[in-house]
Formats: structure tokens, sequence, C-alpha cells
């Protein structure tokens, strides 16, 4: 088995519902997503997938989607306030833990073909969550 991974970094801010603590509040990370493609034989070129691609389509959709934004749960009650203030919003239906964020930038991944493994999201310098998918 082979496998590359692609570290594409990113500035975003969520809070959490249903929390008590300081993430209960908005606030901001300058997060790291590690994108770990698989793959059995190796392409033409020799390589599982070229970086530039991961790079292009990945990087292309967190920097367009993700960065910058609030990425919050479409039931939270701040989010009509913020869409009236035009603020930069990406919604989700689920609490926007770096669990289901990782998610999103794995499942995003998967949808564009490529053979993704797992997805790390680094939330802080010593906090991170990773996304695997299902097992087939």
């Amino acid at each position: 088995m082979y496998s590359v991974t692609k570290i594409i970094s990113f500035c975003y801010g969520h809070r959490l519902l249903n929390y008590e603590g300081k993430c209960q509040y908005l606030h901001g990370h300058n997060g790291r997503a590690e994108i770990l493609i698989e793959s059995e034989a190796l392409d033409s070129l020799s390589m599982v997938i070229d970086f530039s691609d991961i790079k292009g389509i990945i990087g292309g959709f967190i920097d367009k989607e993700l960065d910058h934004r609030m990425i919050l749960s479409k039931k939270d009650p701040v989010v009509q306030k913020l869409k009236e203030l035009k603020e930069p919003l990406f919604l989700i239906d689920e609490n926007p833990t770096a669990e289901n964020i990782a998610k999103v930038i794995y499942e995003f991944t998967r949808e564009k073909g490529f053979p993704v493994s797992a997805v790390k999201l680094w939330e802080t310098d010593t906090s991170f969550a990773i996304y695997q998918g299902n097992k087939v």
C-alpha cells in the first residue's frame, strides 16, 4: 500500500451548540487538514496522486468554502443574524466539531474521486480529530 499526505492550513470560526465551556461561544481556529490518500498501485508517473492535484481541488474547496468562514450548525440561532450581516458562513447539519469538519473534507475528497483514507483536522497545536469514513 502506498500513501501520500497533503497538509492544507486554513482559518475558521465556529461554536458548539448544547455545550458548556469555552467552545459554546463564537471563536476561531488556525486549522490544519491532513488529507491521507492511499493506493495499492502507482500511476504511470509512479505516484499515488500528484500533490498539486490535491492542493488544486481539495485546497481550492477549503479556500473557497471553509477558509475565513464561520462553520456552524444549520440549527444555530445565530445563523440568521450572521446572514443578515452578510458574514461568510458554511453550514452543516451537525454540530461543527473538529470531527464533523474533518468529515466534510473527507466526503468532498471522496466525491471528487480521490482514494482518501482519512482526514485529520488539527484544531489547535495539540488537538486533532480524524475521520476515516466507512471501511468497505
